[in-house]
C-alpha cells in the first residue's frame, strides 16, 4: 500500500511510497483512509524542523489529521465496520503520569508521551491504517469527508473547555468573544462560539475572500484592521501565533477577561513590551491567560458533537482545497485563499 512518509530531521525527506500493510500489534481496527488533513505541523516535519520516527527506524509515516472507513473491528469495540472513524492523535507515556493515567494525556506532565504521525508512532497518511478500538471516535456519517475536520475541531473543543472551566469563577456570563486569525483553527474556534450563542468577532488580515465570507456565513463579526478598533471582549482565543497580536488581545479584555493562546510562535522573534503594565493590569483586573495544545478523548468527542451540530455547508467553505494522494505535494503549498488543505485517498 502507498504511504507519505518522511525522516524527521532530514528536510525535503517526505516521499509516497509502497509501505508493508499495517501490523495488528498497531491497534485491532483496521481502517481504509479516506483523507488526511494537512497543517503547520506537518510543513515542519517535512521541513526537518520537528519530529521523531519510531524506535529503531528512520522513517515515519506522516498524517495526524485522519479519516477513515472501518474495515473490521473487534467484538464489543464502539467502532464497526463501515463507520466513519478519525483516530485519537496522542498516546500517554509508558509509565504514565498522574495526568495520563487519568485519560488528561493532553496535559502530560513528563513529556514521554508519543503522537501518531508527529512522535514516534506512525500517522494515518497511508490507504490503510490501524488504531486502537479506545482511540478511535464514531464521526457522524453525515459529515462524509468533512469529518477530516475532528482533529483541529478537538483543539477548539479543548480550548472553549477550559474557558468554560475557567469562566465559573466570575460573576458574569461571557457574551463576546474575539478570534484572532480566521484560519481553520480559528475559524472553528468561531463557530463553537457562535454555538455558545456568543457575539463573535473574528481579526485576520486580508480583507475579501473565502475568510470574511466564512464568518459573514456564520453570523459573526469580521475585521481586518488594527485589533484595538474592535474594543474590549470577555473572551479572546489567539490562533495567529503572532507576538504582537498577542500582546495587543491582552490588553483587549473586560476586567475578568479570558484568553486562550492556540497559535504557535516561531522562535527568534523580538518585540519590546511594557511588563510592568502588562502584569499590573493582569493582577488588577483578575485576567486569565493561558495555552491550550493538543486533546484527549472527551475533547474528541465534544468536537464529533458540535461538527454534527454544525451547517454542513457551512463547514464545506472550511476545506478550500482537495488535492488527490497523488498529487500531495501541492497540499503542502500555501495559497493566499487556502483555509484547510486535505489529501484525499478516494474520489468521494
Amino acid at each position: 500500500m502507498r504511504a507519505i512518509t518522511v525522516i524527521p530531521g532530514e528536510r525535503d525527506s517526505a516521499r509516497l511510497e509502497e509501505i508493508e500493510e499495517p501490523s495488528p500489534e498497531a491497534g485491532a481496527v483496521l481502517v481504509q483512509a479516506v483523507a488526511i488533513g494537512v497543517c503547520g505541523t506537518d510543513g515542519e516535519i517535512i521541513r526537518g524542523e520537528y519530529g521523531w520516527s519510531p524506535p529503531g527506524r528512520a522513517r515515519l509515516v506522516l498524517g495526524h489529521e485522519s479519516l477513515g472507513r472501518v474495515i473490521e473491528a473487534p467484538d464489543g469495540a464502539a467502532v464497526s465496520a463501515g463507520d466513519l472513524v478519525v483516530g485519537i492523535v496522542r498516546r500517554p507515556d509508558p509509565e504514565p503520569c498522574v495526568c495520563c493515567a487519568a485519560g488528561e494525556w493532553d496535559q502530560c506532565r513528563n513529556g514521554r508521551y508519543t503522537e501518531r504521525g508527529i512522535k514516534e508512532i506512525d500517522g494515518y497518511g497511508s490507504e490503510r491504517w490501524r488504531v486502537e478500538p479506545e482511540f478511535a471516535v464514531r464521526v457522524d456519517p453525515q459529515l462524509g469527508r468533512l469529518g477530516v475536520l475532528l482533529e483541529p475541531a478537538s483543539i477548539v473543543a479543548k480550548a472553549w473547555d477550559q474557558i468554560d472551566r475557567i469562566s465559573r469563577r466570575a460573576c458574569t456570563r461571557i457574551e463576546t468573544a474575539l478570534v484572532t486569525g480566521a484560519g481553520a483553527i480559528g475559524l472553528l474556534a468561531a463557530l463553537l462560539a457562535r454555538q455558545r450563542g456568543l457575539d463573535v468577532h473574528v481579526l485576520d488580515i486580508v480583507a475579501a475572500g473565502p475568510k470574511p465570507e466564512a464568518v459573514a456565513a456564520l453570523g459573526a463579526a469580521y475585521h481586518h484592521g488594527d485589533v484595538r478598533e474592535i474594543g474590549d471582549v470577555d473572551v479572546v482565543v489567539e490562533a495567529t501565533g503572532v507576538g504582537s497580536v498577542i500582546f495587543d488581545v491582552i490588553g483587549q479584555t473586560n476586567p475578568g477577561g479570558i484568553v486562550c493562546l492556540t497559535g504557535m510562535s516561531p522562535a527568534g522573534r523580538r518585540i519590546e513590551i511594557d511588563a510592568g503594565a502588562l502584569n499590573r493590569e493582569l493582577v488588577l483586573e483578575n485576567d486569565v491567560v493561558f495555552g491550550s495544545v493538543n486533546a484527549n478523548r472527551r475533547h474528541y468527542r465534544l468536537a464529533a458533537d458540535a461538527l454534527a451540530r454544525a451547517d454542513r455547508d457551512w463547514l464545506e467553505r472550511l476545506v478550500t482545497r482537495w488535492v488527490s494522494l497523488d498529487q500531495w505535494r501541492s497540499a503542502l503549498e500555501r495559497r493566499d485563499d487556502d483555509i484547510k488543505v486535505a489529501i484525499a485517498f478516494d474520489a468521494g
